[in-house]
């Protein structure tokens, strides 16, 4: 039986529970959705630090859980290498990439088509090939101004529901997650970064917006890279 999408009254959420609370919360949600939908749920791994937590609770649920990683010619060395660890490490996860040709410097002269073509297609691609009717991200309506008017169940594109099992965490609890169980993250982190994304539109800031440091100097800036609010069905084209 589908998962049902709720309007969930979030920001109660977010405020009303406490750390172990959100925890169970998570994993029973990930545990529903995968009784519905089984090897056609599959995790969303950006390899940022929401992501690689979301991906150990899922694999609390059921080992067998698959995932996919996209990934871009600008992400970073560090982002690469720990990439390819994961990789090596569960090697149910996929990666996906687009080897498009694009103009030079397009993340400056148009950041939303750059994104297009080399995250939300490859995202497309992904939910297409691995047969995906329940994809999971570790979307969180703390992150910043983009991110408030999320639920922890969406279905943004029809016969394609959207697992947010995170979505009421705070940015302290997902390192109180990460620390506890010993997830590995992704060394920029150490650096000062608190958003990872491609090395041109990814910055360290002082804001209090954990997304600020994205696409500074563009209209995107703190904004999306498009995989949470473009259509991801297979009609859709870049």
């Amino acid at each position: 039986m589908p998962v049902s999408v709720v309007q969930e009254d979030v920001k109660g959420l977010v405020e009303g529970l406490n750390f172990a609370q959100k925890v169970e919360r998570s994993l029973h949600l990930i545990e529903q959705a995968y009784r519905a939908y089984g090897d056609r749920l599959v995790v969303a791994n950006s390899l940022g630090k929401d992501s690689v937590a979301v991906w150990h609770l899922a694999k609390r649920v059921s080992p067998n859980i698959r995932g996919f990683v996209v990934t871009t010619r600008f992400k970073p060395k560090e982002t690469v290498e720990f990439m390819n660890r994961e990789v090596a490490r569960c090697p149910e996860l996929r990666v996906y990439s687009s080897e498009q040709t694009i103009p030079a410097e397009l993340y400056r002269t148009d950041p939303d088509r750059c994104c297009d073509i080399l995250k939300v297609e490859p995202t497309r691609r992904a939910i297409e090939e691995m047969d995906v009717a329940c994809w999971v991200t570790g979307l969180r309506c703390t992150e910043g101004r983009t991110r408030t008017e999320f639920q922890e169940v969406e279905e943004r594109d029809k016969d394609l529901v959207k697992l947010n099992p995170i979505l009421i965490w705070y940015e302290r609890e997902v390192w109180q997650y990460v620390a506890l169980n010993r997830v590995p993250v992704n060394p920029l982190y150490a650096k000062g970064y608190r958003s990872l994304g491609c090395s041109p539109c990814t910055r360290i800031t002082a804001s209090q917006d954990e997304r600020a440091g994205r696409w500074v100097g563009t209209s995107k800036c703190g904004g999306e890279c498009g995989i949470h609010t473009r259509p991801l069905k297979q009609d859709y084209q870049i």
